[in-house]
């Protein structure tokens, strides 16, 4: 059964290997990051949805590396992960290994991508059917959220300024606050793409996966340090 759903950024710049000098820049959200996850820490497996370019499965024998992002950092989704460290990972799979590495290495982490231009309603209903399947039976479960707000607040932002990013951020900041899923699923599609609001379909998976309000909440960190919006927490059935 489902125990909690935590959700996390994915910049690589949660790991410090990626960082150098300016590692002590994201302490905060990565010290937030790994506290989040670790109440999830004694669950037998992990759900995890993320977003990128192209649909994606990733199961636990999967392991990876950070490489491409300048690093040669492993991460593992599972205690079975065998073979080379694939530097190929789609990038929330990498960030699940990661976390689980540090904070639950017994934890077999399976990673479901979705296309950052998923419908609305498709992500939704993935939430559902992902939601019945962490309910079966008594095992314990987690579900895992790699998503991040809109890479347009400032100017430099990866996605340099664009005015109308704060507002939908503000109302990202309020959903995920307030425990509020008909809030994720009323986010629009399209201008969340012109924002660069990139993780708009794993939140609304998130919202699908809930359907009415969690029981309780608890926000660790939400900010935008980098221009982008970081948001770190936890919903609990």
């Amino acid at each position: 059964m489902l125990i909690a759903a935590v959700f996390v950024p994915s910049p690589p710049l949660l790991v410090p290997e990626l960082n150098g000098l300016a590692a002590d820049e994201t302490d905060e959200l990565r010290a937030a990051a790994l506290t989040a996850v670790s109440e999830i820490a004694d669950c037998a497996d992990w759900t995890v949805v993320g977003t990128g370019p192209a649909p994606a499965r990733v199961t636990p024998t999967a392991s990876g590396s950070f490489r491409g992002y300048g690093a040669d950092v492993r991460a593992e989704l599972g205690p079975e992960a065998t073979g080379d460290a694939d530097p190929g990972l789609p990038l929330p799979a990498l960030i699940a290994g990661w976390l689980r590495d540090r904070v639950a290495p017994a934890v077999r982490a399976d990673v479901h991508v979705v296309p950052a231009d998923a419908a609305r309603d498709e992500c939704t209903a993935l939430g559902r059917r992902l939601r019945a399947g962490l309910d079966e039976g008594e095992t314990p479960r987690g579900l895992l959220v790699i998503a991040d707000g809109a890479a347009t607040l400032t100017a430099k932002a990866p996605g340099a300024f664009d005015a109308r990013a704060e507002a939908v951020e503000t109302d990202l900041t309020a959903a995920l606050a307030a425990g509020d899923p008909p809030a994720l699923t009323s986010l629009d599609p399209d201008h969340c793409a012109e924002i660069v609001l990139d993780g708009r379909a794993a939140w609304q998976v998130l919202a699908g996966a809930f359907g009415a309000a969690p029981s309780a909440v608890k926000i660790a960190y939400s900010g935008a340090p980098y221009g982008v919006g970081y948001h770190v927490g936890t919903w609990r059935p």
